[in-house]
Order: structure tokens, then sequence, then C-alpha cells
């Protein structure tokens, strides 16, 4: 398995700017995927092909490469670390992480700009993306066992009480808070059905880390025209920091916690996951019912509609994938 990741780390370094480009457009529609609740990025890896090479360059990350950055002013020791970037295949993770994160930056200020101007409608949509997703992995789900039926219990009523505790409520925002966020939310890239998106949302963050974000998006192209201080980005910038921190926390670790998890308890963890998206149905069904004095001229058939075409998104991509092993 090493030598197969080496060679194709090997491939993508010499490969066509074709090549490149298209890592970086596989990587854009996982994030893109992952910036909505509902269908994960995991997901969008299967269908492009590239989930199993995904996976096995995560478990191979290793930081004791790292060691090698105090020899780098040696040819040896630039040639040793170039080496093992090439065996984990992180060129490829790193042209793939910068299509995800270009993609979260466009879709989550999409995502917001809705938010703001059509709040019942939006969470309409999320409710048909989750619901379709519950719908989509039912068959995956086997309760034929204490242990997985105890697991499918516990999953829907954590999702339905955190749910109840999100909606409505001013959830803290602390750097702790945003940091455990991004250990859980990226961990979303390996687990079936499950974006990061519907993670935050059930937090009670994805509102707000999508605001930060645009924040620091726009400060910072401010700063590079001279149009705001430095530290204006910092606040956002510190955000948005921890959040990743948390996050690459979240692919050495908790990542490989969740793989195993399938791997051992496949069903029982199906079961839970599952369940806990059929349980955080509650949190956009109170968002709608809370905001339906904003639709103004929209009727409930508008939510009808929004509701459909959230569900549509994710009937269709299973139609295409309904082969495929997860």
């Amino acid at each position: 398995m090493a030598s197969d990741t080496r060679d194709e780390a090997r491939t993508v370094v010499g490969a066509s700017v074709y090549a490149w480009v298209s890592v970086y457009l596989k990587g854009f529609l996982m994030g893109s995927a992952d910036s909505v609740p509902g269908v994960s990025g995991g997901t969008i890896a299967f269908i492009l092909g590239i989930y199993e090479r995904l996976i096995t360059a995560i478990a191979e990350l290793d930081p004791r490469a790292l060691g090698h950055i105090p020899r780098l002013h040696r040819a040896e020791g630039r040639r040793a670390l170039f080496e093992d970037l090439l065996e984990m295949d992180v060129p490829f993770l790193a042209v793939l992480g910068i299509g995800l994160a270009s993609a979260v930056v466009v879709v989550s200020r999409a995502v917001h700009a809705a938010l703001s101007a059509e709040r019942a409608l939006t969470f309409a949509f999320f409710f048909g993306l989750i619901g379709a997703s519950v719908v989509v992995f039912r068959d995956q789900v086997s309760l034929d066992s204490p242990g997985r039926i105890g697991a499918a219990v516990a999953g829907f009523g954590l999702a339905f009480v955190v749910s109840g505790i999100t909606t409505g409520s001013d959830i803290p925002h602390a750097l702790p808070v945003i940091f455990v966020a991004g250990i859980v939310a990226i961990s979303a890239m390996i687990l079936p059905g499950v974006s990061g998106a519907f993670f935050l949302l059930l937090l009670g963050q994805y509102e707000y880390l999508s605001g930060v974000l645009k924040s620091f998006v726009d400060e910072a192209i401010a700063l590079v025209l001279g149009n705001a201080t430095l530290s204006s980005v910092l606040e956002p910038m510190v955000v948005v920091a921890t959040f990743g921190v948390g996050a690459v926390l979240g692919v050495l670790s908790l990542a490989r916690v969740i793989r195993r998890a399938l791997d051992t308890y496949r069903r029982a963890t199906l079961a839970f996951l599952v369940s806990l998206m059929a349980g955080a149905l509650r949190l956009p069904a109170e968002e709608i019912a809370a905001n339906t004095d904003t639709l103004g001229p929209v009727s409930v058939g508008g939510l009808l509609a929004a509701i459909l075409v959230g569900g549509a998104l994710v009937l269709v991509l299973d139609r295409y994938t309904a082969s495929m092993e997860y």
C-alpha cells in the first residue's frame, strides 16, 4: 500500500497542469458538499474515485517527518523531507485541501447571505438535505441486536436534545468550543452521509463561523488593498486559526478513531449516525417555525419547494452512487 501511495504521489508531482487542476476541482466539490448540512465530502470522494487514496494518505501522515526540518540547510535533509512528503502523498492532500478550503469560502458566503435574507427558506432547504440523507442511508441501518438498537436510540436522543438546546439560543462561541467544533467537523470527511456543516449546525456554530469566515476574507482583502488595519483582521483570524488547528488535530486523531469504529462496529456506528441525523431534524424544523414571520410574500408552498429541492439534490446524488459500497 505504501509503495502504491508513493507511486501515485510521484505521479501527481510530475503530472500535467490538467492533473493538478483535476485534483483541485475534486477538492472543491468535496468542500462544497461539506459546506451545507447533508451529503458529506466523503461521499463526494467516493463518487470521484479518490476516497481510498484520501483515507490512506490521512492514515499515513506522520509528524515525525518534521524532524528533517533542522537539516533543511543540507541537501540530504531536504531530500529526506521531500521523499517522506511524497510517501505520505502530501502533494495530493495539499492540492485537494486548497480546493476544499476555497469551496468552503465561496459556499459559506452564499449560505450566510441566504440565512440573512431568507432564514426560514434556508432552513427548509437544510431540512430537505438532512431528511433525504436519512432516507438514503436507512438501508445501511440494521436494528437486529440490542447494541445497534442502543446506538440508534443514543444517536437520536443526543441529536434531539442538543438540537433543542441549539435552536433559538445563544450558544457560546468561545475558542475552546470552536476548537472542538473543528475536530468534529473535519472528521466528517470519512463519515458516510454526514457533512461537516451538519455537525457545526448541530453544535450551534454554523452560522457564526460562516459569518466569521466571510469577515476574515473581506478584511484580509481590504488589508491587502490598504483599506483596513491589521487589528481588524486579527480577531476573525484567531477564530479561523483555532478552527483550523482543531481540524488538523481531528484529521490526525479522531478521524482514525471513527474509521476504526466503522471497520469494527460498522452497523452500530451507522445506526448511531443515521439516527443522529434523524434527531437533528428538530433543529431546522424549529428554526422554520420560529422564522415564518420573515417569509413575507413567500407562502407555505415556498417552504415545501425549498424542502423538496434540498431532498431532490440528495436523492439524485444517491441515484448515481447506489452501487457504491460505503
